[in-house]
C-alpha cells in the first residue's frame, strides 16, 4: 500500500525552528519528486519547497528562502524540510506530495502529485 506520512508539526514560538518529515512506504522515491505544499485557514494551498530524489535538485519559494532546508534520504526513503526562523504567516497544515511523472511539474501543479499525506499542523504563535 502506497503511504506518505508526514511528522514534526507543532506549536511553536515565532523565530523558533521546526523539522517535518515526509516518510514513503509502498514505493521507493528514487526516481520521483517530493513537493511540501501548506495551505492555511481560508487560503488556497500553496506550494513550499520540492526536491527531485534523483538529482537532488531543489525548490523553495521565495517566501520561505534562507529559511527552510529541504533535504532527502534516499536509504530512509524519506524526506526532510528544516524550518528555521519561523514567522506567524507560516502557520498551516503542511502536506508531503510525491510526483512520479519524472516532470517536476507537481512542483507547480498541486493537481499533477499522484500521492498526498495526511498533513501535519504546525502553528506558530507567542
Amino acid at each position: 500500500q502506497v503511504q506518505l506520512v508526514e511528522s514534526g508539526g507543532g506549536l511553536v514560538k515565532p523565530g523558533g525552528s521546526l523539522r517535518l518529515s515526509c516518510a514513503a512506504s509502498g514505493f521507493t522515491l528514487d526516481n520521483y519528486a517530493i513537493n511540501w505544499f501548506r495551505q492555511a485557514p481560508g487560503k488556497e494551498r500553496e506550494v513550499v519547497s520540492c526536491i527531485n530524489m534523483s538529482d537532488g535538485s531543489t525548490y523553495l519559494a521565495d517566501a520561505v528562502k534562507g529559511r527552510f532546508t529541504i533535504s532527502r534520504d534516499n536509504g530512509k526513503n524519506t524526506v526532510s524540510l528544516q524550518m528555521n526562523s519561523l514567522k506567524s504567516e507560516d502557520t498551516a497544515v503542511y502536506y508531503c506530495a510525491a510526483d512520479l511523472s519524472g516532470t517536476g511539474y507537481g512542483c507547480y501543479d498541486n493537481t499533477a502529485n499522484d500521492y498526498w499525506g495526511q498533513g501535519t499542523q504546525v502553528t506558530v504563535s507567542s
